[in-house]
C-alpha cells in the first residue's frame, strides 16, 4: 500500500511539476530566444553551452528557445541539434527549430535560387532535417529571394519580378517546404517569419495572400532600429502597426514579435521595440538572438535623460555591474510592460485599406501614427467602419473608386491622401469630388485655420491641390507667399465626406506641422474613436476596445499633452500609479455659420517623461 501511495504522490508530484515548468514567466506574454547556426553549432561543447546559458538566465526569464538548423550554408548536425534540445527541455522551455534559408548573409543578404534545381534540393533537404528533430519550425526572414541571375531572367519571361517571385515562392512553399516537412514528420509546425519592410514583400516574393493560408503560423519582425541613421529609416510606430497588420492578414495565427539589438542607441530605443510589440498585443516576444543577449551592457546606451521618471526606470537599472549584459535591459524592459499589458484590450483604430501586393507612399501609415493618429492596418476595403483612410497603396484595387462611392453613398466618411488623388486622377476620382493634383509645388511657411494664420520655423514643400470655388472647402491650407493651398480638405458626397490630406514631399515633415495643424487632422481622423490627442508630433495614441488606452511618447524631451475624450465618464485612472486625472469640459464649438463644429468634449492633461509610455482606464 505505502509502495502504491509513493507511486501516486510520484505521479502527481511530476504532472505539477510539469505544469508548472509550462506556466509562462510573465502574466501577458511568452518569452523565446531565437538562437543562430552559429551559437547552436557551438553547442556541441557542453561547457560552452552550460556557461553561456547561466550568464543569459542569471538576467532573464526564458520560456522557449529555438535552435536554428542552418544558416549561409552552415548545417547543424542533427546530433548537435538533440543534444542542445534535450539540455533546453531539462530546464524547462519549450524548444523549436529555426531556419534562415540564406547562402551568404554578408553578401547583401545572398538568398537561395528558388529556380535552380540544386539549390532547390538544399532548401528541401533543410526543412526536412529540421522536422525530423522539432515539432516547430520557423523561418526566419529570409525566406524570399532577391537572384537575378540568367535562370531566373530567363524563366521571369515578360512576366514583371514581382508576378514571377511571388507564384514561385508560393510553389516553394508547397513544395519545397510544407510538403517535405509533412512528410517526414506530420506533427511538425512550420512557421513563417516576416520581416519590418512589409511595403515591399511583393518584390520578393514574399506573398502575404497566400502564404499565411498555408502555413501553421505567422510571426512578426517588429523591430524599428533607429530612423535616423539606420539604412531602413522605419519610425518607431511600425513596430506596433506591423503586428497588427499581420494580425489582419490572418487572425488567430500571429505568433508574437521578434526585435534585436540594432535599435541599441539607448536602452529606451531597445525597450521601445518590445513595448511596442506588447501594446500590439503579441502573445510571444522573441529576442534576436542568443549571442546579442550575452553582449556586455554599454554606459554609452545610457542617455542624458537617465535622471529623469522615464518608463525604463533607470533608477532601479543602474549603476551596472561588470557582469551585466543586454539580457538584463531586455529582462528590465519586460518587467515594465507587464504589469500593464494584461489590462489592454483588444486595439482598435482607423481603417487603413492596403490591398495585397501594393506600393505607394511607401510606410506612410507608420508617420500617422507617429503624428498620433492610431491606425489599423487591413488587407480588405473595411466597408463597415464609419471612417476610413485610404493611401496611395489603394490604387491596386481596380475598383477602389467604385467602393468609394459605395461608401460615401450610405452615409460613411473617406480620407485620401494626396498620392492617392494623383493616382485616382484618370480614374473617376472627379465624379466624387473636382480636386486636381498639379505638378507645381509649394514652399510652406505658414497655415491658415479657422481664418487664424500659424507660422512655423522650418519650411515644408507640398504639392499643390486645385479644386472648384465652392465645389469644396479647405479646412487647413498651407500659405505660400500669401496664397493658400489645401492641405487637409472637405468635400460632401451624398450621404458622407470626402476628406483629403496633403501629404509633404517629406513624409518626416509631418513632424514639423504646427500642434494647432495636428490637433484639426487628428479631430477629423479620430472622430468615431472617442479620443484624440492635442499637442505636438512624436507621440503616438493606442486604443483599446475595453475603455483602455495608451500614451507613448518618442521626443527626446518631456512633453505635455491632452486627450479629448468625446463622451463624458466617471473618471480616468493611470493603470500603473492608480492616480485618477482631472478633467475639464471643452464646450461645444459653432463654426461658419453654425454648418459645422465641435461637439463638447472632455480634456485631460498628461505629462510624459522622455521616451515614455503611459496607460489609462475609462471609467
Amino acid at each position: 500500500m505505502k509502495k502504491q501511495n509513493s507511486a501516486i504522490i510520484f505521479v502527481l508530484l511530476t504532472f505539477l511539476s510539469i505544469q508548472l515548468l509550462a506556466q509562462h514567466n510573465y502574466k501577458n506574454f511568452k518569452v523565446s530566444v531565437y538562437t543562430r547556426a552559429y551559437e547552436v553549432k557551438k553547442m556541441e561543447d557542453s561547457r560552452w553551452l552550460d556557461s553561456t546559458w547561466q550568464v543569459i538566465s542569471s538576467q532573464m526569464k526564458i520560456d522557449k528557445i529555438y535552435l536554428e538548423t542552418h544558416r549561409d550554408l552552415l548545417i547543424v548536425d542533427k546530433k548537435t541539434l538533440v543534444s542542445a534540445k534535450k539540455f533546453f527541455e531539462s530546464k524547462g522551455l519549450e524548444v523549436a527549430g529555426g531556419i534562415t534559408y540564406t547562402i551568404d548573409e554578408g553578401d547583401f543578404f545572398k538568398t537561395f535560387c528558388y529556380t535552380k534545381q540544386k539549390d532547390r534540393e538544399k532548401v528541401q533537404e533543410i526543412i526536412e532535417l529540421s522536422a525530423s528533430v522539432f515539432d516547430e519550425v520557423i523561418l526566419d526572414d529570409f525566406f524570399f529571394t532577391n537572384c537575378k541571375c540568367e535562370e531566373c531572367v530567363k524563366a521571369k519571361g515578360n512576366k514583371s519580378w514581382s508576378e514571377y517571385r511571388l507564384n514561385m515562392m508560393t510553389e516553394a512553399s508547397k513544395n519545397l517546404i510544407l510538403g517535405p516537412a509533412k512528410a517526414v514528420n506530420p506533427n511538425v509546425k512550420v512557421i513563417i517569419k516576416y520581416p519590418n519592410w512589409y511595403d515591399h514583400f511583393h518584390e520578393m516574393g514574399f506573398n502575404l495572400e497566400t502564404q499565411p493560408t498555408l502555413f501553421d503560423g505567422v510571426y512578426t519582425g517588429t523591430e524599428t532600429r533607429d530612423a535616423v541613421y539606420s539604412e531602413q529609416h522605419l519610425q518607431p510606430y511600425l513596430g506596433y502597426l506591423v503586428f497588427r497588420y499581420f494580425h489582419n492578414l490572418a487572425p488567430g495565427k500571429n505568433g508574437g514579435g521578434w526585435v534585436d539589438t540594432g535599435g541599441m542607441k539607448f536602452y529606451d530605443r531597445y525597450a521601445e521595440q518590445l513595448w511596442l510589440t506588447i501594446l500590439a498585443k503579441a502573445p510571444e516576444m522573441t529576442f534576436f538572438d542568443y549571442r546579442q543577449l550575452l553582449y556586455p551592457a554599454r554606459n554609452e546606451w545610457i542617455p542624458a535623460w537617465k535622471d529623469e521618471s522615464s518608463s525604463f526606470d533607470y533608477a532601479s537599472f543602474l549603476p551596472l555591474s561588470q557582469s551585466a549584459n543586454v539580457a538584463k535591459a531586455a529582462s528590465h524592459s519586460l518587467d515594465i510592460i507587464d504589469k500593464i499589458a494584461g489590462e489592454l484590450g483588444n486595439p482598435i483604430g482607423l481603417k487603413s485599406y492596403k490591398p495585397y501586393h501594393s506600393s505607394g507612399e511607401d510606410f506612410l501609415e507608420n508617420y500617422l501614427g507617429m503624428i498620433g493618429l492610431p491606425i489599423d492596418l487591413v488587407p480588405e476595403f473595411p466597408s463597415e467602419s464609419k471612417i476610413i483612410l485610404l493611401t496611395e497603396h489603394a490604387k491596386k484595387d481596380p475598383q477602389i473608386t467604385e467602393k468609394i462611392e459605395k461608401h460615401l453613398l450610405e452615409g460613411k466618411d473617406v480620407i485620401i491622401t494626396s498620392g492617392l488623388l494623383n493616382a485616382l486622377q484618370e480614374r473617376g476620382i472627379r465624379n466624387l469630388v473636382n480636386l486636381e493634383y498639379t505638378s507645381r509645388k509649394s514652399i510652406v511657411s505658414e497655415f491658415m485655420m479657422y481664418r487664424k494664420i500659424i507660422k512655423i520655423n522650418d519650411p515644408i514643400l507640398i504639392p499643390q491641390i486645385q479644386y472648384n470655388t465652392n465645389d469644396s472647402w479647405e479646412m487647413i491650407s498651407g500659405m505660400d507667399s500669401g496664397l493658400g493651398w489645401p492641405l487637409l480638405h472637405q468635400s460632401s458626397f451624398a450621404n458622407g465626406k470626402l476628406y483629403l490630406l496633403t501629404i509633404p514631399e517629406n513624409f518626416a515633415d509631418l513632424y514639423n506641422l504646427p500642434s494647432e495643424v495636428l490637433n484639426g487632422i487628428r479631430e477629423t481622423f479620430c472622430k468615431h474613436l472617442g479620443a484624440e490627442i492635442n499637442g505636438g508630433s512624436k507621440v503616438s495614441l493606442f486604443l483599446y476596445d475595453n475603455k483602455t488606452f495608451v500614451v507613448e511618447s518618442f521626443n527626446d524631451a518631456p512633453v505635455e499633452v491632452e486627450i479629448l475624450l468625446s463622451e463624458k465618464t466617471a473618471s480616468v485612472t493611470d493603470l500603473l500609479t492608480g492616480e485618477k486625472l482631472e478633467m475639464t469640459i471643452i464646450p461645444e464649438i459653432k463654426r461658419r455659420g453654425g454648418s459645422t463644429g465641435t461637439q463638447e468634449k472632455y480634456k485631460i492633461k498628461i505629462l510624459l517623461p522622455t521616451h515614455s509610455f503611459k496607460a489609462f482606464k475609462i471609467e
